[in-house]
């Protein structure tokens, strides 16, 4: 199939997810195996070559079908809706089918967390069955494909949306609750082995392509992007066309629902934050605390006796941690050292220490040196470390002056003093493994991809991926082969992930996309179609084909968001601080 429809024509003659019931049945049946299985986890830093079997088509089958399709834009912002939610309702399906399954299976969780859990996602899981069932066979009527004489009438998806959203409102009560469920399943696994061993086993499964209670904000964040497309409607139509007025009402309805959870969803991103940290980091107990926040997370090299060694850094609202990545088996980043914000001050030291993008950090406890890995990332941590300080030290005034007197002066040490300590033997190698020999799971947490790619990522960085993410099929092509491979996309936490199809459980290959440069092709690519991208990374090149202008721009846009690109700096540099 072509994908300007393939995606509709594949789900209506198939059996989408919405035709079956996964909370009847539990599993369904030809994955049953899937959780037995021993993960084996992909390369992120270049996903495989699937077969192209079939994958290439005739240039002039594919301009006919494109002609035979709506070429307005409304369709295409409709269609977004619509690839969207699968994504959104095969990420509902980790909790409700496969959690649900292990759980079960190993009677692992309480009566009491089972219920609390699971009242509160079956409900939106079941709504947005009946909900997509909807859109899907809205779009099918909106490309045509039944009687002619009706078509116009369903050129539009306002009236679905209005009528949907309203009922969503209803389950609001359920959304205020997964505060307390993220709280208690978290509070659950530190008090028993036997579900903190099913969660872990669980998050290596392949299904489980991201950290367990991401999934858990799914339903507050989709708010979110209905409000996006729906912005993007309004803005699209004149206020005289009859699609607009019920865009409107249904963006309305949305935004009042956002508004009320906005506070909420903050808080539950920075504590699904540092409860991924707290089971990925090694050495540091009760990560977790009141009005902690987390900030920033990526590499910096520090001046060691050794010279200059990699490590993972994390900056939280109290406190910097520095880490190394073992070569253990679970290959965890351990912490070697935690430096209190309050009294800390931060000083450029390039020419100090003749260390490109190098600056001093001087701490109650100990002075450190490190470097940076362009002047841009340099200039972020900067920033970021020294807002936090202001931040920690106007608070610290406020509760105690006699404090002062325990904060670092600089003035009494000399460069000489400097903590060089020597670091454990069991991670001086770490630094040479490559995110291509990966062997264990999800290389694609952030900090794993920060380390390879030499690069951060802050909070701020999370929400805006957040609000950008997208679903949808695209043509793919590499640097020297010859034909396009149509396959599902879904673009999330910075990652692409490749699906063979819309339907499928999880994926079959991953592509981080921090330090990739999203471009259009040049005249020596020697690439002759229409709404091309291309994705760099070293000798790593992708091209990729969208559908429409519409989509490619759509593509561009998300991806420029989360890649090295200067969008991604712009985007960046509008906002003040951590804190805006």
């Amino acid at each position: 199939h072509d994908y300007t429809t393939g995606s509709l024509a594949d789900s209506l003659q198939l059996s989408p997810p919405a035709m079956r019931s996964p909370l009847n049945m539990l599993l369904p049946g030809s994955q049953m195996s899937n959780l037995n299985l021993t993960p084996q986890p992909l390369s992120p830093l270049q996903s495989p070559i699937l077969s192209d079997a079939g994958s290439t088509r005739m240039d002039d089958e594919e301009e006919d079908r494109r002609k035979r399709y709506p070429a307005d834009k409304a369709y295409f912002i409709a269609k977004e809706i619509l690839t969207t939610e699968r994504t959104y309702l095969k990420d509902l399906e980790v909790i409700t089918v496969w959690f649900r399954s292990a759980v079960i299976k190993e009677n692992a969780m309480p009566d009491g967390l089972m219920t609390l859990l699971f009242s509160n996602i079956d409900p939106i899981y079941e709504f947005h069955r009946g909900f997509l069932k909807e859109i899907e066979q809205r779009l099918a009527l909106w490309e045509g494909r039944s009687n002619a004489h009706v078509k116009g009438d369903y050129q539009r998806i306002g009236d679905v949306m209005l009528r949907n959203m309203c009922v969503l409102k209803e389950f609001a009560s359920f959304l205020q609750k997964h505060d307390e469920v993220l709280t208690e399943l978290e509070k659950a696994t530190k008090q028993s082995k036997k579900l903190e061993s099913v969660y872990k086993e669980f998050e290596l499964q392949k299904v489980c392509y991201l950290p367990l209670n991401t999934f858990l904000l799914k339903p507050i964040q989709r708010l979110m992007h209905y409000k996006l497309i729906l912005e993007r409607l309004c803005k699209h139509y004149h206020p005289d066309h009859r699609d607009y007025r019920d865009c409107r009402d249904a963006l309305k309805e949305v935004r009042d629902m956002s508004a009320h959870l906005h506070s909420s969803l903050i808080r539950l991103e920075h504590f699904q934050k540092l409860t991924e940290l707290q089971r990925d980091l090694i050495g540091i107990e009760n990560l977790i605390l009141p009005g902690r926040d987390f900030i920033r997370e990526g590499c910096l090299y520090k001046l060691t006796k050794k010279g200059l060694q990699q490590r993972m850094f994390f900056l939280f609202s109290d406190m910097l941690l520095y880490t190394s990545k073992g070569v253990t088996a679970s290959n965890q980043f351990k912490v070697h050292g935690q430096l209190p914000l309050y009294g800390m001050i931060i000083e450029e030291s390039e020419n100090e220490w003749s260390v490109p993008h190098c600056f001093t950090i001087y701490s109650a406890q100990k002075t450190i040196v490190v470097a940076a890995s362009s002047r841009v990332e340099m200039g972020k941590w900067i920033e970021d470390l020294n807002t936090a300080i202001e931040v920690v030290k106007k608070s610290n005034e406020k509760r105690d002056t006699t404090l002062e007197s325990n904060a670092c002066d600089r003035s009494n040490r000399s460069s000489d003093e400097v903590s060089l300590e020597q670091e454990s033997e069991d991670d001086t190698h770490s630094s040479h493994s490559s995110l291509d020999k990966q062997t264990h799971h999800r290389a694609n947490t952030t900090m794993h991809v920060c380390w390879h790619r030499n690069t951060s990522v802050s909070m701020l960085d999370h929400s805006v991926a957040v609000e950008n993410q997208l679903s949808g099929y695209l043509l793919r092509k590499f640097k020297n082969s010859n034909g396009w491979q149509k396959l599902w996309v879904v673009f999330t936490n910075f990652c692409l992930f490749f699906y063979k199809t819309h339907q499928d459980d999880y994926p079959l290959a991953s592509l981080p996309l921090l330090g990739y440069i999203a471009s259009m092709p040049t005249d020596t690519d020697h690439i002759h179609k229409d709404y091309v991208f291309k994705l760099q990374f070293k000798s790593h090149v992708y091209f990729f084909r969208a559908e429409s202008e519409y989509t490619f721009e759509r593509w561009m846009e998300v991806i420029k968001s989360a890649a090295s690109s200067p969008g991604r700096l712009i985007h960046l540099s509008q906002k003040d601080t951590w804190l805006g």
